[in-house]
């Protein structure tokens, strides 16, 4: 409060007396006297009222911290972060340039494939404020290995690695290497290792489970066992058997649910579109590309509504680990699922222009095989356009509910189409009159003389469309399918339980409030088109940037705000330039710490894709 003191003085001075005489005229003014010496000050006054309390201010954006944690080798992408309960933090080296030919002193090999590893030597659930980023290479050896902030990368397995020295515990086949379901041939040794999930089995030891991301996909696992010196060592390594599901598609990001089971995503582009869901060539005896999907069901037809969807893989720690699809989460391009605390809500990001970002609530804990499948209605903050300062409020449009065993019967209709049932200029698929006649109420699916698929023609309606053309199912029901390349989503589980529940997860910290990090690697094309739900401006474009979504006391998204975006892209320069080094360039994986820092993995342009270490403004 300003105190407001008045001091009173007193000023002696000579006084001039002008007298006048009686009808005589007035006299000339003498001259002023000398001024006196100052008085005694006053006492003072009486302290004034306080004033009126002033309004509060807006709400800051978070403008917090980004430090370099590590850069991969040139030619890659960061992939499959993932910190483990123990504070051990794994990473991949996905498709480096095969030509990097330098070879670390801590390794001793070039990373020149597709590498699996993991930050040894460091906590990261002790890791200090205080570090200092990592340079961006300059020198050759830099540009063609890992450098890290903290830690030594170290390398547990390569494309093509058989692990020999553990006789049959080893992986004949190799590491990333994918056979057909039929004859067993080797299909393809894959550069490209994404997802990586750990189930421990005891504080130093237990699986890693690392997706591999191709047409056809697949996953492997390595038994790790760590040192006192928080180095790992390799006991066993297999690649995991999906036949029993038709093989895999593409396997991207991923998650851990937890009741400890691997989450792996299948981001096979689903083949939609304007006017056809499923394209109308798939069974075209001219154009037989089922990318290389073919190879797993050869001589069968590959039946597309096979592929696109959430795989749990269960008994992880088992000799022969189970593989489930749910189809109940719907079928899109999947980047990853997250399994909130209650165990029961799942949310599923679609990696693809247009894309939509889903919401599955499951009917029992810990069983994600019948529940309801929900979108997301974002509305735009109104007279706000620029990705840094605009966010959405989001509220969830029901699909339709169901379960795996009911969606796989309707799967399997569509089991026996080859070439021979192509009809030029037709889908012999699900169309796009049946999703509109499914999402107007109709009591059966059209006639194929209005647009219906020969699979469903004249039948009567029921909801599988919103299980096998999801993406279309949800915006014809009006929720928004505008994403661009909308990537890795996650959550800190302890963070987000005490803060709904106020059970005490955290020691030495009382949270009130945790967010789902949702990372976007372009903000162009459909979120900056001018049309429909998002409307963002052209500012970042490329760049990308990260969001974080608000949840509730139900587990449920209810806002969506930007935290900190990628650079000012700059169509002036080419290459690496267009995004600034310094700042995100496409984030694509996210990983929330239970401090409450995110560490996000690049896709971007630079020659040099960054791990970064976000921080965020009152952590």
């Amino acid at each position: 409060m300003l105190n407001t003191k008045l001091k009173l003085s007193f000023l002696t001075a000579s006084m001039v007396l002008a007298l006048a005489a009686c009808d005589g005229d007035d006299g000339e003014q003498g001259p002023q006297g000398p001024v006196g010496e100052q008085g005694p000050a006053g006492q003072d006054g009486a302290d004034g009222q306080d004033g009126a309390s002033g309004e509060d201010g807006a709400n800051a954006q978070a403008s917090g911290k980004l430090t370099r944690l590590a850069t991969v080798p040139a030619g890659a992408e960061v992939t499959g972060a993932f910190l483990t309960r123990q504070g051990d933090l794994f990473f991949n080296v996905q498709h480096p340039d095969d030509t990097n030919a330098a070879m670390d002193e801590f390794n001793g090999r070039a990373i020149n494939r597709g590498t699996v590893g993991v930050l040894a030597g460091v906590n990261f659930n002790q890791l200090p404020k205080n570090i200092v980023s990592s340079p961006v290479p300059e020198s050759d050896y830099e540009r063609q290995t890992v450098v890290s902030a903290v830690g030594q990368y170290q390398v547990l397995g390569q494309t093509g690695d058989t692990f020999a020295d553990l006789g049959d515990k080893g992986l004949p086949g190799g590491l990333g290497v994918h056979y057909s379901m039929v004859g067993n041939e080797k299909i393809i040794e894959n550069e490209n290792p994404d997802f990586n999930g750990f189930i421990p089995t005891s504080d130093n030891e237990g699986y890693l489970f690392t997706n591999w991301e191709s047409y056809p996909g697949g996953v492997s696992r390595l038994k790790l066992n760590k040192n006192t010196q928080g180095t790992w060592s390799i006991a066993e390594a297999m690649m995991v058997d999906f036949d029993n599901v038709w093989g895999t598609a593409a396997n991207c990001f991923g998650s851990v649910s937890p009741w400890g089971t691997p989450l792996t995503s299948e981001e096979w582009i689903v083949r939609s579109s304007v006017d056809s869901t499923t394209d109308a060539s798939w069974n075209d005896p001219a154009d037989t590309s089922t990318d290389g999907l073919e190879m797993l069901t050869a001589p069968d037809f590959p039946n597309p509504y096979r592929y696109g969807y959430i795989a749990e893989i269960t008994a992880p720690t088992s000799a022969n680990p189970e593989v489930v699809k749910h189809y109940t989460i719907g079928r899109y391009e999947h980047e990853n699922s997250v399994v909130m605390p209650d165990r029961k809500t799942v949310y599923s990001s679609q990696d693809d222009t247009g894309g939509v970002l889903f919401k599955f609530v499951a009917d029992t804990p810990e069983d994600l095989s019948a529940g309801t499948l929900y979108g997301a209605k974002l509305t735009q903050d109104e007279g706000l356009s620029d990705p840094a300062v605009t966010g959405f409020d989001v509220e969830w449009v029901a699909l339709a509910s169901g379960d795996n065993t009911t969606i796989a019967a309707w799967i399997a209709d569509y089991d026996g189409i080859d070439t021979s049932d192509y009809v030029a200029g037709k889908t012999s698929y699900m169309s796009m009159a049946d999703v509109q006649a499914w999402a107007d109420g109709a009591t059966h699916y059209p006639s194929e003389a209005q647009g219906g698929s020969p699979v469903t023609a004249g039948e009567p309606m029921d909801d599988r469309a919103a299980f096998l053309e999801s993406r279309q199912a949800a915006r014809l029901k009006g929720a928004t399918a505008e994403w661009r390349k909308l990537e890795g989503i996650s959550i800190n589980h302890d963070r987000v339980m005490e803060a709904i529940t106020g059970q005490d997860m955290i020691a030495d910290e009382i949270v009130t409030e945790a967010f789902m990090y949702i990372g976007i690697a372009d903000i162009d094309n459909t979120m900056i088109d001018d049309e429909g739900d998002m409307q963002l401006s052209n500012r970042v474009e490329d760049c990308g940037g990260l969001y974080r979504a608000h949840i509730d006391s139900n587990y449920s998204l209810t806002r969506i705000e930007p935290v900190v975006m990628g650079s000012t892209y700059r169509r002036s320069l080419d290459g690496a330039a267009r995004c600034d080094v310094e700042q995100l360039s496409q984030p694509d994986n996210t990983i929330v710490m239970r401090d409450g820092r995110v560490i996000i993995g690049e896709d971007g342009f630079q020659e040099n894709n960054t791990l970064w270490l976000y921080d965020p403004a009152g952590n």
